[in-house]
């Protein structure tokens, strides 16, 4: 689907409009505390992997884009009203729920574990893999796959981590905290299909394309900063684990949410 100039100028105005209005609802009910779903894709195109959460901030998307504007909303939130604010730059969300509960549902689908379990189920044409040429070990890009239970638990640690008895005296109006989130293994797309079709117990059907514009070989985290402030540790680093309850759930739910 085709984004015009237009439509990306009002995802960015609706963004900021949103936050607007919840920041002002926090400071209006007394809410100290505030966290950030943001995104690796914030970093700058000539960031080195693993990206460090000091890396330029140089977003090369609307999105990317949108998240940065958040970022430093929130920063002026944090100075002026006083809201304790923790940024979670989020890697490459993947996975359910363990128990089955809650799975990834989106319309239109973009990401790429769901892509190829659909791929693999048969609900969709055969997955396109764009670029083969990267200087990767088998030549497509590399990515940073986080599963999503890890990433609830980060944002109560988060949450903790800006309780005002946690922060330092002078930071307990304002205070800030900003994590990367990912598990500092990077897998290919390829190793990606072939972990989906050892769960399927048969080969992803796919094609391969030229590359698309904008797409960088590798896009991994460094996630030292949330271990050594809040000890977190994957839980479901594998990404085995990933696709073993990203499949399920898929599997199970056809037509997503709406079954």
């Amino acid at each position: 689907m085709r984004i015009d100039g237009l439509s990306i100028n009002l995802a960015t105005l609706r963004a900021q409009w949103d936050l607007r209005e919840a920041v002002a609802a926090c400071v209006r009910h007394g809410v100290r505390r505030f966290v950030l779903s943001s995104t690796a894709a914030v970093y700058g195109s000539a960031a080195a992997s693993p990206i460090v959460e000091d890396a330029p901030i140089d977003p090369g998307s609307p999105y990317g884009d949108s998240k940065d504007m958040l970022e430093r909303a929130l920063h002026w939130a944090g100075r002026i009203h006083g809201l304790n604010s923790g940024v979670l730059r989020y890697f490459n969300a993947a996975g359910a729920d363990p128990a089955g509960r809650l799975g990834e549902d989106h319309d239109p689908e973009t990401h790429l574990i769901p892509l190829a379990i659909d791929a693999v189920l048969g609900r969709r044409p055969p997955l396109r893999v764009f670029g083969t040429d990267y200087p990767t070990p088998d030549g497509t890009c590399v990515r940073d796959y986080v599963h999503v239970a890890d990433l609830a638990e980060a944002h109560l640690l988060a949450l903790d981590q800006l309780s005002p008895d946690r922060l330092p005296p002078d930071q307990r109006d304002g205070g800030r905290v900003t994590w990367n989130l990912g598990t500092e293994t990077g897998h290919s797309v390829l190793e990606v299909l072939q972990a989906v079709a050892q769960v399927a117990g048969r080969a992803v059907p796919h094609e391969l394309a030229p590359r698309r514009p904008g797409d960088q070989p590798v896009l991994v985290a460094s996630a030292r900063r949330i271990r050594a402030e809040a000890g977190w540790q994957p839980r479901h680093a594998a990404l085995a684990d990933i696709v073993r309850t990203a499949f399920a759930w898929r599997e199970a739910h056809p037509d997503g949410y709406g079954d």
